[in-house]
């Protein structure tokens, strides 16, 4: 049976750039126009896999925070019962703590006084520990989270971006619960918040632009290999197709004429850039690799990237991208939810080099999964039971 495909067209808009020799003002280069060209979608299992592996983590997450967010940090169970849909939790909460046991403990207590104790949750010893625990490894990565924190501000046109959005990306970056409180104002040296009257959101701003910060990922590589080797490197995409995806000759070479176009780093001005030119798809897929690169789980949800279409000059067919550049980006369509995801980042459905700070989520899967051959060993002695009990009275009804 053939794997599943589908045809996605990808246009930039209709244009022919044309760059002059500085050696040669009579020779031109044409770089080909590709609206007519289209792009196979085809699936990747493994990077599917790779979402797939962290659902139940990602399910199992959200409701601990939901726990914690309560005040006290307890919550009565049938209040939790009532928020299943907004937790796109589709079990019973009983159902779903037998299935993951280690992650709360249940007691009675009363809701108000002279009221019946009903059963309330809160986070176990072990939960609380290791939330302890990745509360230090945040503090230990606050360096690299505050660089984090710049580069998607010096990435944006005006160095300012929406304080709601930023919270909105947090777990995708890393960002601790409460960093535009408590680590922000550590840094008036490069963070400024601002507010305007009359109106109740609120921005950050880049007070100051830092050299170090403004090198790409690929800069940086570039930079290793140059050093490495003697020989300069030049700043380039990784780009390799995976096994079973071809490409139709046209847009084989729009691609090899594409990739030999000079890098642009996405910390550099485009302003003076057209953008349907050849310029800024470079610059635009450059902003996407960086993104997804500071990303701890290197691959973003798609409307997560659209929230900030504005900031980062996005064309509003934007996606288009991560299916036009197959060889740099996977665009999965798992769980019904459109996903950029960086391939170079990956080894079948396992993340090559780990951010630091997934080492909470590494425990916190631990616990998950000794909760889980704990219920089944539990599961497995009931039945024997069972099964002895069936044969004790077997040998009653024989006697």
């Amino acid at each position: 049976m053939l794997p599943k495909t589908r045809i996605i067209s990808s246009y930039l808009h209709n244009h022919t750039a044309i760059f002059t020799s500085h050696t040669n003002p009579e020779t031109q280069l044409q770089v080909r126009s590709i609206s007519s060209l289209k792009v196979v979608w085809r699936k990747d299992r493994k990077l599917d896999q790779a979402i797939e592996n962290d659902k139940q983590y990602k399910l199992c997450a959200r409701v601990v925070k939901e726990v914690l967010n309560e005040p006290g940090q307890v919550i009565p169970l049938r209040y939790l019962e009532k928020r299943r849909e907004r937790l796109r939790l589709n079990i019973k909460v009983k159902t779903f703590l037998s299935r993951n046991p280690g992650l709360f403990d249940i007691y009675y207590d009363r809701i108000k006084p002279k009221t019946e104790p009903v059963k309330f949750l809160r986070i176990s010893d072990r939960l609380q520990q290791i939330i302890e625990e990745g509360n230090g490894i945040v503090m230990e990565n606050e360096p690299p989270i505050v660089s984090k924190l710049c580069k998607l501000l010096m990435m944006s046109k005006d160095k300012v971006l929406s304080a709601d959005k930023l919270v909105h990306v947090k777990r995708e970056f890393g960002f601790p619960n409460d960093f535009m409180v408590n680590l922000v104002p550590k840094y008036p040296q490069y963070f400024r918040i601002l507010r305007f009257p009359g109106e109740e959101k609120s921005f950050l701003e880049l007070v100051s632009w830092n050299p170090e910060f403004a090198k790409s990922v690929i800069e940086r590589r570039a930079e290793e290999e140059s050093n490495l080797t003697g020989i300069r490197v030049r700043p380039n995409f990784y780009y390799k197709l995976p096994s079973g995806f071809f490409l139709k000759r046209e847009m084989r070479e729009w691609v090899r004429d594409w990739m030999e176009l000079d890098y642009i780093s996405p910390y550099e001005d485009v302003s003076q850039f057209d953008q349907a030119s050849q310029e800024m798809e470079k610059r635009t897929v450059g902003v996407f690799h960086e993104l997804l690169s500071l990303s701890i789980f290197k691959r973003i949800p798609v409307p997560i990237l659209g929230k900030f279409s504005d900031e980062y000059r996005f064309s509003n067919a934007f996606s288009n991208v991560f299916t036009r550049h197959s060889g740099i980006f996977y665009l999965s369509l798992k769980g019904g939810i459109k996903t950029a995801v960086l391939r170079e980042a990956y080894k079948d459905d396992e993340l090559i080099d780990c951010d630091p700070l997934l080492e909470v989520k590494d425990k916190f899967v631990e616990l998950l999964e000794e909760g889980w051959r704990e219920r089944k060993e539990q599961m497995q002695l009931q039945m024997e039971e069972v099964k002895k009990d069936k044969e004790r009275m077997a040998m009653g009804n024989k006697e």
